[in-house]
């Protein structure tokens, strides 16, 4: 019929509506973002309720309604929601996932093949819990950002292009920024870190896995940092990310703080991985996540 149509896609988020309802964003294969009425789900007879939870990777058959389409079968592709949920760090690092895939897919109906397949990859990855957490989501948030052309400068300077790498980090600029053209408000983080951020977005998993806690903490706050200065808003699940506890300090001048990393700027100020996008000195980036890679 044509008013039906058939897609596979990952469940963002759910909302309550009146009281058996609810409507259901997804992030499918070829329609984009779809915000969708699944009836009577929350009663518990219903026959698919369980399958529209956050996170569950499903193939969805829609009816084209008025404002809102509505859910009409639904079949399990991947159950991600079983293993991320009993396992509150790999749940917090895919609540994160899916906020920020929300975010980048503003419009509704437009095709994001390269996203959808960020996030099912990545979703993937926390719930076979084959690599760390942490790592997953950095490089998650770089590959979506290099998605959304936000990528950051990491092998060259931000600004006029010299090879590196550079001691200056500037979210701001762009990211690394040689001795010229570096301006105030600059972090300088280890070259270790850098290091880190260029292997996870370009899934060099046996060099990123080898690191220093310190480096992935240091590394985590340049990352949310970046992401949220060009979201332009904070994330509201990054803060409750759990983050493997800091052994080692590498970052001259860094400090733990909870919550997440800290990288401090020369005069001082800190740049924790739940810092506000208005934060000076910090930085974020990302790729695709998939097996193997």
């Amino acid at each position: 019929m044509v008013n039906l149509y058939r897609d596979t896609g990952v469940v963002l988020r759910t909302h309550k509506l009146g009281e058996a309802d609810r409507i259901v964003t997804l992030l499918t294969r070829r329609h984009g973002k779809v915000r969708a009425v699944a009836k009577g789900v929350r009663r518990t007879s219903s026959r698919f309720g369980a399958r529209l939870e956050p996170f569950g990777h499903v193939d969805v058959q829609f009816y084209t309604g008025r404002t809102l389409d509505v859910i009409t079968q639904v079949e399990t592709v991947d159950a991600f929601q079983v293993p991320l949920v009993a396992d509150y760090q790999s749940y917090t690092a895919a609540s994160a996932i899916a906020e920020t895939a929300d975010r980048l897919s503003a419009e509704e109906g437009e095709p994001v093949l390269k996203l959808y397949l960020l996030v099912v990859g990545a979703l993937r990855a926390l719930a076979d819990g084959t690599r760390d957490s942490s790592l997953v989501l950095d490089a998650f948030f770089l590959r979506a950002m290099s998605y959304a052309g936000w990528a950051p400068a990491l092998t060259e300077c931000a600004r006029c292009g010299l090879p590196g790498p550079h001691k200056a980090f500037s979210v701001a600029a762009g990211g690394s920024m040689c001795q010229d053209c570096r301006i105030a408000g600059c972090v300088h983080p280890a070259p270790e870190v850098l290091a880190l951020l260029t292997a996870l977005l370009h899934g060099e998993w046996p060099l990123a896995e080898s690191t220093l806690p310190g480096t992935r903490r240091d590394a985590s706050g340049l990352v949310a940092a970046h992401l949220q200065w060009h979201l332009e808003r904070q994330l509201r699940s990054l803060p409750l990310v759990e983050r493997r506890p800091r052994e080692s300090t590498v970052t001259s001048g860094a400090s733990p703080q909870a919550g997440g990393s800290a990288t401090r700027t020369p005069e001082g100020q800190a740049v924790t991985a739940g810092a506000s996008p208005q934060a000076r000195g910090s930085a974020t980036p990302e790729r695709q996540v998939l097996p193997g890679q």
